[in-house]
């Protein structure tokens, strides 16, 4: 069954299953979602369901309807496809075309160190290096599924009748920026992996075809971090958000958008 999450700034609202065959969106308290907010129509979109397919309209809506990015009047919806209605966003996912096809984009997509054609582990890692992403890994976080550090202090005994510890010294800057540290993850908006999703819980992700385009994202302390390692063409480098990053490497954040040999990607956090 396929599903809209309604969201305002990275935080989800509400979650509607799209188990009949008309919502409507807007404003005014009769549609199916409403988006309380003058930005908004009062009947606003409409997401028609048809067997196993859907399909949004625009309701000749004032300030227009947008689908990754893109106005639109009619547009047949995609598992991942992101609505935007005003300031508010409303992800389609569609759970049965979420699990087909992960194979083909891993194999597409990722990189790994020594395959044909690819960079070798170390140009990634000396690719890294030279952009001026922080040096500092993301060590001592527990990744998901991953078992927690285990430290000496661990393992001391408490004594309960023993008066209250101090306190702690001040946190520095790093060790909060850890454990604030969001997960991330890349979905991909355009072409034939539309909606795929991957999670970003390595310290380094690499990204693209070699020989045309090949970029790494570095998971740090201080946040996620996407960096230019080859190209086909000299001075060829991965763009986010409109523009080309450079050489150096470009800190992400929540909703950029990244196009990488010919594919756009969006960076979510969570």
């Amino acid at each position: 069954m396929a599903r809209l999450l309604l969201s305002l700034d990275g935080q989800v609202l509400a979650e509607y299953n799209m188990n009949k065959e008309r919502y409507t969106i807007g404003r005014l308290p009769d549609n199916d979602v409403r988006i309380d907010n003058p930005a908004v129509s009062g009947h606003h979109a409409l997401v028609i369901n048809i067997l196993n397919d859907s399909f949004l309209e625009d309701l000749n809506s004032t300030n227009g309807t947008y689908v990754n990015g893109k106005l639109i009047k009619k547009h047949a919806l995609q598992h991942g496809d992101v609505i935007t209605i005003g300031h508010h966003q409303l992800r389609f996912v569609d759970e049965q075309s979420e699990q087909t096809g992960d194979d083909e984009f891993e194999k597409t997509m990722i990189i790994r160190p020594g395959m044909t054609g690819g960079p070798s582990e170390e140009e990634i890692h000396q690719a890294v290096a030279q952009s001026g992403a922080p040096a500092g890994a993301l060590a001592g976080v527990p990744l998901p599924g991953s078992a927690p550090e285990v430290t000496h202090a661990s393992t001391a005994t408490v004594d309960r009748d023993a008066a209250p510890a101090a306190a702690p010294a001040p946190t520095t800057a790093s060790t909060a920026e850890r454990k604030a540290l969001p997960t991330a993850k890349l979905q991909v908006l355009s072409g034939a992996f539309a909606g795929k999703e991957l999670s970003l819980i390595k310290a380094l992700t690499t990204l693209g075809r070699p020989g045309v385009q090949v970029a790494a994202i570095t998971r740090r302390a201080e946040g996620y971090f996407v960096v230019h390692v080859e190209s086909g063409q000299a001075g060829n480098y991965p763009i986010v958000n409109g523009k080309p990053i450079g050489p150096q490497a470009r800190k992400l954040v929540d909703n950029d958008v990244i196009e990488l040999a010919g594919v756009k990607m969006g960076f979510f956090t969570t």
